[in-house]
């Protein structure tokens, strides 16, 4: 088959398009040919040498992936050969063919194309893992994204509006402002020209944020217990500026601040499936009635795996980059 190697760590240029024998399922797998693979900042840390894969896994590129199962292991009940699913994978997706958990599988959503169901796994799961399960929002209650036109951003904006929530997002322009608004937001800061901090307060007759998802963190980490609610949840979830800071923790106590973090590449098969079947019951009908939607903004083709990866790292983009197989 036909996959992306990492040649060595660096910049985009060191993807390169070779080829390998088609992996196998494992008793509780099952093989995908991979129709779209989506692309997400993991994949760049993995190709920088920041973010090695986790034991067992592949050391092909890609979290996500949309297409028809040609293989099953002999524990698998489902899915079935034929079926058109989309999965979260720990690596393997830029490529023809990639192994996937079958508990990690999930039907393309009704009137989604391979292409937009590559687009959800990573993300869905992430949003719904730190927002949902973690921070526990509630309807009614205030959510701010950081990065609102990210992935993450696009899909955290959505869900959180779905589920009855007044959501906040912060981006890098005008545009990315507008789009988180067309999304849901009921408020959009462009932390360039405006401070969050002063907005979020502001809209909030100065009672806070409830749940704060944050893939910043550095800076970021104190402005966000300043503007938290009382009782509010701080979920980091990545660290662009970095993951030190100096804290003053007299405002988590004042306020009964509870602040974690979490990462899903290295959690169990178990973790997961718990994750997916909440999606299947709760988020599946959310997209299929079309509430809720995966953003793209530009599809590749395999070979354009590094284009992909530079267009993400000019961070120009607004929702996801999906390649096609």
């Amino acid at each position: 088959m036909k996959y992306v190697s990492i040649k060595q760590f660096g910049g985009p240029e060191v993807l390169e398009l070779a080829d390998r024998e088609t992996p196998a399922a494992g008793p509780a797998q099952v093989l995908i040919k991979v129709e779209a693979a989506g692309v997400n900042r993991p994949d760049m840390m993995q190709r920088q040498g920041k973010y090695p894969p986790p034991a067992g896994a592949s050391d092909i590129p890609g979290l996500e992936i949309a297409g028809v199962v040609t293989q099953v292991g002999e524990n698998v009940e489902s899915p079935h050969i034929g079926d058109m699913v989309c999965a979260l994978v720990t690596g393997g997706g830029y490529a023809e063919y990639a192994v996937a958990e079958a508990a990690l599988c999930l039907p393309v959503p009704a009137g989604l194309s391979a292409v937009e169901a590559a687009a959800i796994p990573e993300t869905y799961f992430t949003v719904w893992s730190n927002v949902f399960d973690r921070a526990k929002l509630k309807p009614g209650e205030s959510f701010l994204v950081h990065g609102g036109s990210s992935g993450i951003g696009t899909t955290a904006i959505q869900l959180a509006r779905a589920f009855g929530a007044k959501v906040f997002a912060t981006a890098g322009n005008a545009e990315k402002c507008a789009a988180c608004r067309e999304l849901g937001a009921d408020l959009a800061i462009n932390y360039k020209q405006d401070d969050f901090v002063s907005a979020c307060k502001a809209a909030t007759d100065n009672n806070g944020v409830d749940v704060i998802l944050d893939m910043v963190a550095g800076d970021y980490i104190n402005r966000n217990i300043e503007l938290a609610a009382e009782d509010g949840r701080i979920v980091l979830i990545a660290g662009l500026h970095g993951y030190n800071a100096e804290i003053n923790f007299l405002p988590v106590i004042l306020k009964r601040l509870s602040i974690t973090g979490s990462g899903l590449r290295m959690r169990s098969v178990s973790f997961k499936a718990d994750l997916a079947v909440k999606l299947k019951q709760y988020v599946w009908p959310l997209i299929e009635s079309g509430k809720v939607k995966p953003v793209i903004q530009q599809t590749l083709p395999l070979q354009q795996a590094a284009e992909a990866h530079r267009i993400m790292e000019a961070s120009q983009h607004i929702g996801k980059l999906v390649l096609t197989i």
